[in-house]
């Protein structure tokens, strides 16, 4: 399948609204680069330096841009057209110029020539104390012990090389303790709700409103050993749809509920992720900038929530709340 890489040129404070709005277009899979995030973490995680290579580099430089892909046939295109529409709307309501020229370039892509483009980047990357999260293509001579995660992303979210999911997955390897069942509302590859299974949780359920989910959750949890009988994804809308919401509700309740999402999905989430939690359950929700942590923060406590952790790396917050 061919597919359009979809350029959106935004600003570091742009990010959040953007990808809020491609999210109420049922768009997932936001590829985010930023040349000030990026050379921030370098400055401050001098560990990671061997594997960043200067091709690397040159790509991170430049304007702050989400990317996204879309089937290049008749759906993608009336979805491209979707995108700029709403695109069009968020730049009438930007008088300040604050999200930059919300513009768009596509370029047509393979999807061989898609995988080979990012996986010369992705090298094993270690998280928390007991893990190491690895690309299924490469090797680890030794892993003293721990963890070993094997991921293919493929054509949806998560590699495991974001701040947000370093923030989550450290807090799941603190939190998850054996016989717990686990919530993870906007899964991507899965990369979270299948650390939890094998950091000891009993079972996962993973929720994510990109359909390719899916077919890449199932296929990362097969790496890892993990079968359907303590894993199950689903693909659909957890925001508005009312039969999915009841649906998960009547599971019975999860010991933890993590989303690593955006700030405009995390608000609306805090009204019904108590529902889903049981009464001493935690709420773990990332993907927060600074500049919305104090609206994620005010939308816990008229929930109901205690905030009971706060951590950041570098400009990107989570919030655990109970």
């Amino acid at each position: 399948m061919n597919w359009l890489q979809v350029s959106i040129f935004t600003t570091a404070e742009g990010i959040d609204p953007v990808c809020g709005r491609l999210l109420d277009l049922n768009v997932g899979g936001f590829e985010i680069e930023d040349k000030d995030d990026f050379n921030d973490f370098l400055e401050n995680n001098h560990q990671y330096w061997d594997y960043v290579d200067d091709e690397l580099m040159a790509s991170k430089q430049g304007e702050t841009r989400v990317k996204i892909y879309l089937s290049d046939n008749e759906n993608g295109a009336m979805q491209l057209a979707r995108v700029r529409s709403e695109l069009a709307a968020l730049k009438s309501l930007d008088a300040g110029n604050r999200y930059g020229r919300l513009e768009i370039e596509t370029d047509s892509l393979s999807e061989e020539d898609w995988e080979n483009n990012w996986k010369r980047y992705f090298h094993p990357i270690p998280v928390g104390d007991r893990l190491i999260i690895k690309p299924q293509w490469e090797e680890i001579k030794d892993a003293e012990g721990k963890i070993v995660f094997n991921i293919d992303p493929g054509m949806t979210f998560g590699s495991g090389q974001h701040e947000t999911t370093r923030l989550c997955v450290e807090q799941l390897d603190r939190r998850v303790k054996p016989g717990m069942r686990v919530l993870d509302l906007g899964c991507g590859s899965g990369i979270l709700s299948i650390i939890s299974l094998m950091l000891g949780a009993e079972y996962a359920y993973a929720i994510d409103i990109d359909p390719n989910c899916k077919k890449i959750a199932y296929s990362n949890a097969a790496l890892n050993g993990i079968g359907p009988d303590v894993y199950e994804v689903r693909a659909g809308n957890i925001l508005s749809d009312e039969g999915f919401k009841s649906e998960v509700e009547a599971m019975g309740g999860f010991d933890i509920v993590v989303a690593n999402i955006v700030a405009d999905v995390i608000i609306p989430l805090c009204g019904d992720a108590r529902r889903y939690m049981k009464k001493d359950g935690v709420f773990i929700c990332c993907g927060i900038i600074e500049p919305r942590l104090d609206e994620v923060m005010a939308a816990l406590g008229e929930n109901g929530f205690t905030i009971l952790e706060q951590k950041n790396e570098n400009d990107w917050y989570c919030i655990v709340a109970g």
